[in-house]
């Protein structure tokens, strides 16, 4: 099955892949705390607006992870105080869908919310996932691992997720079974929340 782009979030551990049929020349690269996705060296030439962004962006209240453009200001949001939710709904139904030939939605997470923050339940830290689709916007917390993508599987539903730390998230979000993985990022945060410690991995394949 081809579902496209996908993040996995969990409490404390969070994945993002990319799986692409038209672009599979991309990599996933740690720039400072910030995973970007974008061409590779061999990559052909394009102007598609869709091919490079940050995918994962870490704030002192959570790690933000993303299939886009709308990972940023997620994350600025987060970082100014927005409860997790409105952090993520708001950037969500402002970019909305993608304008390209399939309407692609755009899917995020944000791992290790605050416990105090109000969109959580959570005694530690907490979850939230989103997508917004042409014909919804979904926001929702989440106590297990749980997945969204682009394609298919466009609404958030609970999957089978073992991996535990960051290099295992991207190795186990590379290594599902959809098809076309082309590259993955993983995420893991302290039990302790975001300021105890936050690690950050990618799988290139």
């Amino acid at each position: 099955m081809y579902v496209g782009r996908f993040v996995v979030v969990a409490p404390t551990v969070g994945a993002y892949r990319v799986s692409s049929r038209s672009f599979p020349n991309r990599q996933a690269i740690d720039r400072d705390g910030t995973i970007t996705i974008g061409p590779t060296a061999d990559a052909p030439a394009t102007d598609n607006p869709y091919i490079s962004y940050n995918a994962v962006q870490v704030t002192d209240r959570g790690v933000v992870l993303g299939n886009g453009s709308h990972v940023d200001p997620i994350a600025e949001k987060l970082a100014l105080g927005y409860p997790a939710r409105d952090a993520l709904a708001e950037p969500l139904l402002a970019l909305d869908f993608e304008k390209d030939d399939y309407d692609t939605p755009r899917v995020a997470g944000i791992v290790g919310v605050d416990a105090d923050d109000p969109s959580t339940t959570a005694d530690g830290p907490g979850a939230v996932i989103g997508t917004v689709r042409r014909d919804a916007l979904l926001v929702e917390e989440v106590t297990e691992p749980t997945l969204v993508a682009t394609y298919e599987k466009d609404s958030p539903e609970t999957v089978s997720f073992a991996g535990s730390d960051a290099a295992a998230a991207a190795r186990e979000a590379y290594e599902m079974s959809f098809e076309h993985a082309v590259c993955a990022a993983g995420v893991g945060v302290d039990a302790a929340g975001v300021g105890a410690g936050v690690d950050l991995a990618i799988h290139n394949g």
